[in-house]
C-alpha cells in the first residue's frame, strides 16, 4: 500500500479516539536528527544532526542555512525574540548564532563540562509594576556619542579571535543593544552539576554548583540538611516572573547531618526548586548594570583588536625596514672594514666621507626604488595606524570611560546597587584606570605622529643623498639635522617607540623633574596612579582588563550567593552507576498562569508542571510517565496548593519515546510500537489535557518516605477515550519531539529519516503566518 494511503488508513483508525492531527507534510531528510527546537516567534525549525551540523528550515521545509560549528552540540534553545539560537557544546561553550544567516555572534565559555540543557526566559510584561516603570533607566550614551565602533579590519588583516564574529558587525551591534531588549536570562546546565545565568545571553551574572548547594528539609520534628553528590543537570526551567527555577538532576542524595551513614538516601533523579527571586526583585538594577557591562565588554574587544592590529601593521612595516637595511653589515665585512652599520650611518648623518660599503649599499643594494618602497610601506602603515586610532581605538576607549562613569554613579546608590554587588571602591579603581588609558591613547597618537613625521624627513634626506651619490663623483653628502640623528639612533639601535608602546613588557624611564611634574598633575586631578607614564599603552589596557574582571566578578559572586534551594523532591531511584549516568530520560518542565489567581493585575501566580518518563523497573513500575504540579508552591512557606500528581501507564504494546508539555496544561506524548508487539512499525502521537486526569495529593513525608510517587496508583492510558487527540503514524519514530505552542505545530522524526510536521490545533488559522518572511 502506498505511504499516502497508509497515512489515511492510520488516520481513520485513530479517529475514534479523538480528533487526529492534520499532517502538514512528510519530507525526507538526509541526516539523523538528535535535537530540534521551534523558533518562538517565526515559522522556523532549528535542528542538530548526529554529526553536529545545525540546520534551519522554514515551516514549508525550505532550508535557509546550514552551519558546522566544528564542535559537538549537546543542547539548543532560542532567544525569546527568536533572533538568536543558542547552542551548548560538549566542551562547555555556549555559542550564539544569528537567525538571519547563521553567523556566530558570541562564543562564551561558561562551563567546564558538556552543556546539556539551555533555557532562555524573558521577563513577562504582566509582572511589571508601577515601581518598575518609575525606575526605568535610559541609556544616555547615544546622547553624547555616535554609534559604537566596530572591529577594525585594515589592509587585509583581521582582528583575531576575540569571541566575536568579525564578519557580522551589524548583527552584533543590534544584538548588543541590550537597552532595546526586555530583561531576559539564559540559564544553562552541565553534566557536572553547574548552572550558569547570563543576562541577555552574554553577561554572566551567576553560577551555582548543585553539588555544593545546601538542601534543608523541614519535617514535623526537625530540620535536616542534605546535599547532592555526583549530580548531573538534566533539565532547567526559569519561571516567566523570574521568581523560581525548577531543575531535574541525577545524583546521590547525602545526609550531611549524619555523615556516618555511608549509604546515600536516594540515588536517582531528583527535582529541585531554586529561589531566584533576586532576579525579579532586582531586575531593574541588573538590567542597568548588565546593559552597561555588556557594552563595555564589546568595546573592550574592539580595543584589544585595535591594539593587536596596530602591532601587526607596524611590525610588518618595521620588518621590511630592517630586512632592507640588514644588507649593510655583509658589505662592510666584504670590504674588510671594522666599523658597524650604526657607525657608517652616523658618518653619513654628520656629513663625513661615505665609505665604499655604504655607497654600494645606498646606490646598488638599496637604490632609489628600494628606498621609495620602504618609505611607502611605513607611510601606509602610519596612515592605517591613524585610522585605527581615530575610528576604533579612541572612540571605544572614550565610550568605555563614559559607561564606567555611569556605573560608578550607580555604585554610589548603595541602597539599591550594593545588594547586587556593584562595589563603589572597585568602580572607582576601574574608572581611574580607563582614564589613564585615555591618556595613553593620546600619548600614542602624539608619539606616532612625531615618529612618522621624522621618518618622512629621514627618507627624504636619504633619497636626496642617493641622488647626489648617483649624479656626482663625490663621497660626501650634506649633514642631516639633529632630528634625523635621533630617529636614526632610535630605530637602527632597536629603540622603536611605537613598538614599545604596543608591547606589554616595556617600562619607560623618566627624569626626576618630569616624574615630579606628572605626579603633581595626577594628584591635582584627584587620581592616585602617579606611575602610569612608565607603562605602555598595551600594559595600561591589560591592567584595565584585570580591573574590569575584578569589578564585574563582584556582582557575579553576590548574585550567586543569593540563589538557594527552596525545595527537594526525589522522583525515582536507579540501581546502578550505569543507569545513573543515563538517568536523564524524556522530561519536560513548564509554568502556566494560574487563571484562578486572586493577585492584582500587576502580578500573577504560576503553577509549575513537571512531566517525565520513569525507567522500567524503577519504583516497581513499567511503561509509566509521571506528572507533578505545584512543586514550587508547595515548597514555599506560605499557604499554597499542596503538591499533587498522577502516574500514567502506557499501553503494553507501546513505549514512550519522548514527551513535551504544551500550552493550556496539555502534554504531547510520542509512543513507538515495541518490536515484540503487534504495533511494531507503528507509532502514536497523543495530546492529552492534563486536567482531565485526577491529581492525587502527595504527602510531604520525605525523608521517611523518600519517593512520594510510590503512593500513587498508575492510571491506564485508554486510547479510545476523549482525554485527548491521537494520531497513528505507520512508521517507527525516534527522538526528538519538537512542539511549538506559539505556532500550534509539532514535528516528529521517523527512523526512515523522514520529518513529519503536524498541525496540533485543528482550529488554527491555516493562512496565518504560513508565508511569513523572516524579519
Amino acid at each position: 500500500m502506498p505511504e499516502e494511503q497508509m497515512e489515511e488508513a492510520a488516520s481513520s483508525s485513530a479517529a475514534a479516539s479523538g480528533t487526529p492531527f492534520q499532517l502538514q507534510f512528510d519530507k525526507p531528510i538526509p541526516f539523523q536528527i538528535k535535537l530540534a527546537e521551534w523558533n518562538p516567534e517565526k515559522d522556523l525549525l532549528a535542528m542538530v544532526t548526529d554529526d553536529s551540523k545545525v540546520l534551519l528550515h522554514r515551516f514549508n521545509w525550505q532550508r535557509l542555512w546550514t552551519i558546522s560549528p566544528g564542535k559537538c552540540i549537546t543542547s539548543i534553545c532560542w532567544s525569546p525574540d527568536g533572533k538568536v539560537v543558542a547552542l551548548g557544546t560538549e566542551d562547555g561553550l555556549v555559542l550564539l548564532h544569528d537567525v538571519e544567516n547563521g553567523k556566530m555572534l558570541r562564543s562564551i565559555k561558561s562551563h567546564d563540562a558538556a552543556v546539556v540543557c539551555l533555557n532562555w526566559t524573558e521577563d513577562e510584561p504582566l509582572s511589571r509594576t508601577d515601581k518598575d516603570d518609575l525606575l526605568s533607566y535610559e541609556d544616555r550614551t547615544t546622547r553624547f556619542f555616535p554609534p559604537a565602533p566596530v572591529m577594525p579590519r585594515v589592509g587585509g588583516l583581521n582582528s583575531g579571535d576575540s569571541g566575536l564574529a568579525d564578519e557580522n558587525e551589524e548583527a552584533i551591534q543590534s544584538f548588543s543593544s541590550a537597552f532595546c531588549q526586555r530583561f531576559n536570562i539564559l540559564s544553562s546546565g552541565d553534566k557536572d552539576g553547574c548552572i550558569c545565568f547570563s543576562i541577555f545571553g552574554i553577561f554572566p551574572v551567576g553560577k551555582i554548583n548543585i553539588n555544593k548547594v545546601p538542601i534543608h528539609v523541614q519535617s514535623s520534628q526537625k530540620r535536616t540538611s542534605y546535599r547532592l553528590q555526583d549530580a548531573s543537570i538534566c533539565k532547567v526551567s526559569l519561571s516567566r516572573n523570574l521568581h523560581q527555577l525548577v531543575l531535574l538532576c541525577s545524583g546521590e542524595l547525602i545526609n550531611t547531618d549524619n555523615l556516618s551513614i555511608s549509604k546515600a538516601i536516594s540515588v536517582g533523579l531528583h527535582c529541585l526548586h531554586l529561589d531566584t527571586s533576586i532576579f525579579s526583585n532586582r531586575k531593574n538594577e541588573l538590567h542597568q548594570v548588565s546593559q552597561q557591562a555588556s557594552s563595555i565588554q564589546d568595546l573592550v574587544e574592539v580595543v584589544r583588536a585595535s591594539i593587536s592590529m596596530m602591532s601587526k601593521q607596524w611590525l610588518n612595516a618595521m620588518n621590511l625596514f630592517h630586512e632592507k637595511f640588514s644588507a649593510l653589515p655583509s658589505l662592510i665585512t666584504a670590504y674588510g672594514m671594522e666599523s658597524s652599520s650604526e657607525g657608517e650611518f652616523l658618518s653619513l648623518l654628520f656629513g663625513t666621507r661615505t665609505s665604499p660599503a655604504l655607497r654600494q649599499f645606498l646606490v646598488t643594494s638599496l637604490g632609489e626604488a628600494g628606498l621609495k618602497r620602504i618609505a611607502k610601506a611605513i607611510d601606509s602603515s602610519g596612515k592605517e595606524l591613524r585610522i585605527v586610532v581615530s575610528e576604533h581605538l579612541q572612540p571605544a576607549v572614550e565610550i568605555i570611560s563614559f559607561r564606567l562613569a555611569e556605573l560608578r554613579g550607580l555604585a554610589r546608590w548603595r541602597s539599591r546597587f550594593q545588594n547586587i554587588g556593584l562595589d563603589e571602591k572597585l568602580m572607582d579603581g576601574v574608572t581611574e584606570r580607563v582614564g589613564m588609558l585615555v591618556v595613553q591613547v593620546e600619548r600614542f597618537s602624539r608619539v606616532a605622529a612625531t615618529v612618522l613625521y621624522l621618518f618622512q624627513n629621514f627618507f627624504s634626506w636619504v633619497l636626496k643623498c642617493v641622488k647626489i651619490l648617483l649624479s656626482e663623483p663625490t663621497d660626501q653628502v650634506p649633514p642631516a639635522n639633529s632630528e634625523l640623528v635621533v630617529i636614526f639612533l632610535k630605530f637602527l639601535l632597536d629603540k622603536d617607540p611605537i613598538r614599545q608602546l604596543l608591547e606589554t613588557d616595556q617600562i619607560f624611564e623618566w627624569d626626576i623633574d618630569t616624574a615630579r611634574h606628572v605626579e603633581q598633575l595626577v594628584v591635582f586631578g584627584g587620581f592616585t596612579d602617579t606611575q602610569f607614564l612608565e607603562r605602555s599603552l598595551a600594559k595600561q589596557f591589560s591592567e584595565l582588563e584585570e580591573s574590569l574582571k575584578e569589578a564585574f566578578l563582584m556582582p557575579f559572586t553576590t548574585i550567586s550567593s543569593q540563589i538557594h534551594c527552596q525545595g527537594l523532591l526525589p522522583l525515582y531511584p536507579v540501581t546502578s552507576s550505569v543507569a545513573l549516568s543515563s538517568t536523564c530520560t524524556a522530561s519536560s518542565i513548564s509554568f502556566y498562569k494560574d487563571e484562578d489567581s486572586q493577585h492584582s493585575a500587576s502580578s500573577y501566580s504560576l503553577t509549575d508542571y513537571i512531566c517525565f518518563k520513569i525507567p522500567d523497573g524503577s519504583l516497581n513500575l513499567r511503561d509509566c510517565i509521571g506528572v507533578i504540579k505545584d512543586f514550587c508552591n508547595s515548597s514555599s512557606t506560605i499557604s499554597t496548593p499542596p503538591l499533587s500528581g498522577f502516574l500514567l501507564r502506557i499501553p503494553d504494546e507501546y513505549e514512550c519515546v519522548d514527551l513535551s508539555l504544551y500550552k493550556d496544561n496539555q502534554v504531547v506524548l510520542l509512543l513507538s510500537g515495541k518490536s515484540s508487539s503487534e504495533s511494531s512499525g507503528r507509532s502514536l502521537m497523543i495530546m492529552l489535557q492534563i486536567e482531565n486526569f485526577s491529581f492525587s495529593q502527595l504527602s510531604g513525608t520525605f525523608p521517611a518516605n523518600c519517593y512520594g510517587l510510590q503512593e500513587l496508583v498508575a492510571l491506564e492510558l485508554q486510547l479510545d477515550t476523549d482525554y485527548g487527540k491521537v494520531r497513528s503514524i505507520p512508521h517507527p519514530l525516534s527522538t526528538p519531539l519538537a512542539v511549538s505552542a506559539s505556532r500550534g505545530v509539532g514535528c516528529v522524526f521517523s527512523s526512515r529519516r523522514h520529518a513529519l510536521v503536524y498541525i496540533l490545533d485543528e482550529d488554527e488559522d491555516e493562512n496565518e503566518d504560513e508565508d511569513a518572511e523572516m524579519e
